[in-house]
């Protein structure tokens, strides 16, 4: 089924990359962002292998998680996305992680669903079919981890730094320009619009989607 942008299949698609894909070959920087330098190759194997190098070859770390048994078993719409899951965070469905939770929520941004959508549109993104579009998180916004979220907001961060005010900054983005991987669900790119650090986000260029990923690319040397 060809699957046509708008607000709620927008939503459903971010609901639904734990299952559109089974191992992932990808790079990842992180403009404008200060507190993450040089960009990164990986490759992951759900649900519990993954390795991550710099662009030069150079090996950075390699992650082996005991594999969850209790896999998620979503409410699929008739179209084959997500319509509903048995829980915000499903045991089962977070793939390995490198440094934070934003990794995991790029890979899986159900977060996504909670936001306000304008009209989503086709485009590409490094060769690939995405579908983009500008958001603003809603009160009901509920990033996978409040200190890494996708979107930062006010709101999260009155939560998230209840004890530490300092940390709550003066001026918010007003939007952010988001992409999500037509074919995998995976959340490709996100860039502030205004605030203090217009621009700021991630840029993940999706590389191979399940390809044969061999254990002896997961050893630690």
């Amino acid at each position: 089924m060809v699957l046509t942008p708008s607000a709620d299949t927008f939503a459903a698609l971010a609901r639904s990359s734990p299952w559109r894909w089974s191992t992932l070959r990808f790079t990842v920087s992180w403009p404008a962002d200060p507190w993450k330098t040089g960009a990164v190759r990986a490759w992951l194997r759900r649900p519990d292998v993954l390795r991550v190098e710099a662009l030069d070859g150079v090996l950075l770390q390699v992650v082996r998680e005991p594999p969850d048994v209790r896999r998620a078993v979503p409410v699929l719409r008739p179209d084959g996305l997500v319509a509903g899951r048995p829980a915000p965070w499903a045991s089962g469905t977070d793939a390995p992680m490198h440094q934070d939770y934003h990794w995991v929520a790029m890979l899986d941004p159900a977060e996504l669903a909670d936001v306000d959508v304008g009209s989503p549109t086709e485009v590409e993104h490094h060769g690939r079919p995405a579908w983009e579009a500008v958001v603003v998180p809603t009160p009901g916004y509920e990033p996978r981890c409040g200190c890494c979220p996708l979107l930062r907001s006010r709101e999260v961060d009155l939560l998230e730094y209840d004890d530490r005010p300092e940390y709550v900054l003066a001026a918010y983005p007003d939007a952010f320009r988001v992409r999500l991987d037509v074919g995998t669900g995976v959340c490709v790119l996100t860039e502030e619009l205004g605030g203090r650090t217009p621009g700021k986000g991630h840029d993940l260029r999706i590389e191979a989607v399940d390809e044969a990923m061999d254990d002896g690319l997961f050893r630690r040397r």
